[in-house]
């Protein structure tokens, strides 16, 4: 089974291309145009063990929330059309993550319904030139996309850049063992429903 997908996506916003393999070894190449998007994308594939691929045209003259935000929804665009009818996958998978002072924990269920849990009151709202809110833009994006529940907490903190890394860390840990076939399950969905 080949878990691959391309995708682009087109707005009068931006312009978004995705190369995906959902089985990878973990390398990427990311210009979402903001360098602190691209270091949370690569931590996110590293961890992940996805092949991820990242170009993105935005009119970042603006801000950057357009680019960020269609990053979000083509990358989950890219994992909907990669998994196809999830036949075999785990499905729930979580993450905990420690990065210094910082705890962080992601929860993910790749139901096909949508569902972002995640509240923060970080003291720095500006890491170089990268809003924080705009993580929230991110994961939502992805959650509509994909159709994913997403829960993610953070447990504690007091560096913003520990706490954001900790959360894409665990964001691709938690992803990669929800993407993950189970081979005693390999020619199921993982629903009573008997899809998702």
């Amino acid at each position: 089974m080949i878990r691959k997908s391309d995708v682009q996506r087109k707005t009068k916003e931006t312009d978004v291309f995705i190369s995906l393999n959902v089985d990878g070894t973990g390398k990427s190449i990311s210009g979402s145009g903001n360098g602190f998007l691209d270091h949370m994308l690569t931590l996110f594939a590293k961890h992940g063990l996805f092949d991820l691929e990242v170009k993105c045209l935005g009119d970042i003259e603006i801000d950057f929330h357009h680019s960020v935000e269609d990053t979000g929804i083509t990358i989950g665009q890219a994992f909907k059309e990669a998994l196809g009818e999830k036949r075999g996958i785990r499905r729930y998978a979580h993450s905990y993550i420690p990065m210094d002072e910082t705890l962080v924990r992601v929860c993910v269920d790749l139901s096909g319904r949508t569902a972002l849990v995640y509240e923060e009151n970080l003291r720095d709202r500006i890491i170089n030139n990268f809003e924080v809110d705009l993580v929230y833009d991110f994961m939502k994006g992805f959650c509509d996309a994909v159709g994913a529940n997403l829960h993610i907490d953070i447990l504690r903190a007091r560096n913003s850049h520990h706490a954001i890394e900790a959360i894409f860390k665990g964001f691709g840990r938690a992803l990669r063992e929800a993407c993950e076939i189970d081979p005693r399950a390999s020619d199921s969905i993982p629903s009573t429903k008997g899809v998702i």
